[in-house]
């Protein structure tokens, strides 16, 4: 596997490098087989710029891995709630435990391929078992390539998700899933006595689907800080651009970027009507505007 790196710390030393710096981190893996593979490119933003978590892996409470071992190309993020902030919790460290242990578990072979909602369970019951409690809450999207049957598996909680988009159109996207408005499915581990008053979803709650994959289908993973602010059909114009660059990465991060870019700033747009305001009003909230978040963008194209 090869790869590229890029940090951006301040967004005005961003501005002033162009888009390639914009991104506050980005990794471009490539497996190199005669059976399908994936090309793929990450970018995303804390939603505070200047003072959120942003590293490799990370991008404030959000976090994101891509891997592979032997006949599989796994990819994943999640969404760590950030209303642990409030009880002194770092809701960061939940989603960043879920999304190394997924990756690691790949590494050592510990994963079924036909089996991605098992991959998030293996992580999820570690977690519950670490000696040192990692508490918080999370949504989170694994998806599995299996190379050698041209199939791609997927398990997503919440409103993390993915969209796959072949020539020029969706052919498959997850679906949210919510308790009631703006509460997403979450795996979670509370506090001492919190257990009654928190949500609690069992990773086996996750939406799974599987689904044949072609050449130059492009595929974005991403967390709900890109689908509450971009509008489907705007993400669909920045994904034709990807198709038929799996050979150019550098023009792939690039769509990476534009992508996480125009989230970030649609998000603190006060005048704008973005797919969050749009669900607002249809569950009887007055509101207009992004939702300010955590960005995190994982863009990935079959290749063969």
């Amino acid at each position: 596997m090869q790869s590229i790196f890029w940090t951006g710390r301040l967004l005005s030393r961003a501005l002033r490098n162009g888009l390639a710096s914009i991104s506050s981190a980005a990794e471009l893996n490539v497996f190199n087989k005669k059976h399908p593979y994936l090309v793929s490119v990450v970018c995303g933003f804390p939603k505070d710029i200047a003072n959120g978590r942003t590293r490799k892996g990370q991008f404030g409470d959000d976090a994101w891995f891509a891997t592979n071992f032997q006949n599989a190309d796994v990819i994943g993020v999640a969404d760590g709630v950030g209303g642990w902030r409030a009880y002194g919790i770092d809701p960061g460290e939940f989603s960043s435990y879920l999304m190394r242990t997924c990756e690691r578990l790949v590494q050592m072979g510990h994963f079924k391929l036909s089996e991605p909602g098992d991959l998030l369970a293996k992580s999820y019951y570690e977690l519950l078992e670490h000696k040192k409690p990692i508490l918080g809450s999370s949504t989170a999207c694994v998806m599995i390539l299996d190379r050698n049957e041209s199939l791609m598996r997927a398990a997503n909680i919440g409103d993390s998700g993915y969209m796959v988009v072949r020539g020029g159109r969706v052919v498959y996207r997850s679906h949210e899933q919510q308790h009631y408005f703006n509460t997403p499915y979450q795996l979670s581990l509370p506090p001492p006595g919190h257990d009654r008053n928190v949500l609690s979803d069992r990773p086996e709650s996750a939406d799974t689907a599987e689904f044949p994959v072609e050449c130059d289908d492009v595929i974005l993973v991403a967390t709900d800080g890109v689908f509450d602010n971009v509008p489907e059909p705007v993400l669909v114009a920045e994904m034709r651009r990807a198709q038929g660059l799996a050979a150019d990465p550098q023009k792939l991060q690039s769509v990476a970027n534009s992508i996480a870019w125009m989230a970030r700033n649609l998000s603190f747009d006060g005048c704008y009507m973005s797919p969050f305001a749009k669900s607002a009003r249809q569950n009887g909230i007055d509101a207009i505007g992004g939702k300010p978040d955590d960005i995190t963008v994982l863009l990935a194209i079959v290749a063969l």
